[in-house]
């Protein structure tokens, strides 16, 4: 198996008992550790080494067969023949992200800083719900949201907490608004305690046709369901187009529905494109409605050397979610949920005898429990700590910097090929395009760049993404590693357009082009 060769290490074995005795951190000698740690730090060496592409192309049921044999109630015992295990079933065909050819999602390679940030955090296995499970990872954390809500414009009554992602980010932010409208109703209702009010099935939450799933995943979860959610239609640069919106907030109103949210993206995950923030928030002040900004993706904007009034406007919003786990070169999970008025965040909070008394909160206790959605929480913050305390936030926003102008070398160098059509110039780091030639139909043009992207997968030459616009098949190039050279990339375009000519000559054999 690739002449893997990890250095000998075995578990703690009971002669007398004759029962292995599987080590705990803290409780076994900081020797088995050390030991264990540079054996995991090898393997993953070792498969580096041998890393020459983003996938290894593997089909899901050719690995599903090898995992079919595995038995999890019966050990291997030797922690060497489980890495070897483990080399095999996942670290070969680990999606790896640092690779240049790897150009699909909004997946980046991580600052080495912030790995050394779960070497401590996983160890300890520090859980940061309460203070007497946490104490000074606590205000670490608190510390790091205080930077941001800093970096967003906000003043000192912003607070905010970390989340699993820009999902979460989203469900708290409508569930906030929701509570909002709420409070607002003749009676004060208030849902969280008493459920959905009568006038529930009368909210409206409204966002551009090309924002993030999510809002409508959370409009279900809040019981106000998909239709809930109201489209508005975007300019030529797929962005919110104000006017639209302004109409469709006074047709809510005259048609006696509540606009309880407006979602201004900053960032689409498809062109990255940024709403007008600032002209949007004039329209929810006029309209007495919550204000929520998605900068999930172009969040790193805030650190930005160059490109950071891109965001103007957004210390007008309520509340903002950002992911550090994209454009800060974090790894997952590494998200955070801001408010502006961090008053807001009560409407999350339940007291609980046994783990966050309300004496406690009286008593000044940070119980971070207190504004979060979940319970048990991990240290995630610390990751975005030691970045900023040893590279610092300059260092984070040149690399973003760096991205946003490879992007538009890339979209240039994308532009001197006959055969490829850019659906736009790129906003942020994502170019969408499609492979286009007259002699295919729309039908086969569709089917030709299903199968570039799969060819490429397949043959583990590179990964790109896909999707549709005015239903139409494209493919994106995500563009989230500073070290990516455009060589590179302009050599995946090549192929693009080999995989695609080949596609027009064998439908020219079999006749079945129009042209």
């Amino acid at each position: 198996m690739d002449n893997f060769k990890p250095p000998q290490y075995q578990w703690i074995n009971d002669s007398k008992t004759k029962q292995t005795n599987a080590p705990l951190f803290g409780v076994s000698p900081m020797q088995d550790y050390s030991q264990l740690m540079q054996l995991g730090i090898n393997t993953l060496s070792e498969r580096i080494k041998k890393v020459n592409s983003p996938t290894s192309g593997v089909h899901p049921t050719q690995l599903q067969k090898e995992f079919a044999a595995i038995d999890l109630n019966t050990p291997l015992n030797d922690i060497n023949q489980v890495l070897k295990e483990l080399d095999q079933l996942y670290l070969k065909h680990a999606i790896y992200f640092h690779h240049p050819d790897y150009l699909a999602h909004l997946n980046c390679p991580v600052m080495l800083t912030s790995l050394l940030a779960e070497l401590f955090s996983t160890s300890i296995n520090t859980a940061v719900e309460t203070w007497d499970q946490s104490a000074g990872a606590t205000l670490i954390e608190q510390k790091v949201i205080d930077w941001t809500c800093q970096r967003i414009g906000y003043d000192v009554g912003a607070d905010g907490v970390f989340t699993t992602g820009g999902t979460q980010s989203n469900l708290m932010a409508l569930l906030l608004a929701r509570e909002l409208a709420g409070k607002l109703e003749p009676q004060s209702h208030t849902n969280i305690t008493s459920g959905l009010s009568s006038n529930a099935h009368r909210y409206r939450i409204l966002c551009s046709e090309y924002s993030h799933f999510s809002i409508q995943k959370a409009a279900a979860l809040l019981g106000l369901g998909h239709d809930a959610v109201i489209s508005v239609a975007s300019d030529v640069n797929r962005c919110i187009d104000t006017h639209s919106l302004e109409n469709t907030l006074s047709e809510l109103q005259r048609a006696d529905l509540l606009p309880i949210a407006v979602i201004a993206t900053a960032g689409t995950t498809d062109f990255g494109a940024i709403d007008p923030i600032a002209s949007i928030a004039h329209l929810c002040k006029k309209h007495n409605c919550y204000l929520h900004v998605d900068a999930a993706y172009g969040g790193a904007l805030l650190v930005s050397q160059h490109h950071n009034e891109r965001l103007s406007g957004i210390e007008l919003a309520d509340s903002v979610s950002i992911d550090f786990h994209k454009t800060f070169f974090q790894p997952v999970c590494c998200s955070a949920l801001l408010v502006k008025d961090k008053r807001l965040l009560n409407f999350l909070t339940y007291h609980a005898d046994y783990l966050n008394p309300k004496a406690q909160a009286q008593a000044g206790v940070p119980d971070l429990i207190n504004k979060s959605l979940q319970t048990t929480r991990r240290f995630d913050a610390l990751k975005l700590w030691l970045s900023l305390r040893t590279e610092g936030p300059d260092a984070i926003g040149a690399m973003f910097d760096t991205l946003l102008e490879k992007t538009q070398q890339v979209y240039q160098r994308l532009n001197s090929y006959n055969v490829l059509q850019a659906a736009q110039a790129p906003s942020l780091t994502t170019l969408v395009f499609r492979f286009n030639d007259s002699a295919l139909s729309q039908t086969q043009l569709d089917e030709c760049n299903r199968t570039i992207r799969a060819t490429l997968a397949h043959s583990s030459r590179a990964m790109i993404a896909a999707t549709k616009v005015n239903n139409i098949q494209h493919l994106k190039f995500t563009l989230l590693n500073p070290h990516a050279s455009i060589d590179s990339i302009d050599d995946v375009l090549n192929e693009i357009c080999k995989i695609g000519e080949q596609y027009v000559v064998d439908c020219k054999s079999k006749q079945l082009c129009t042209a």
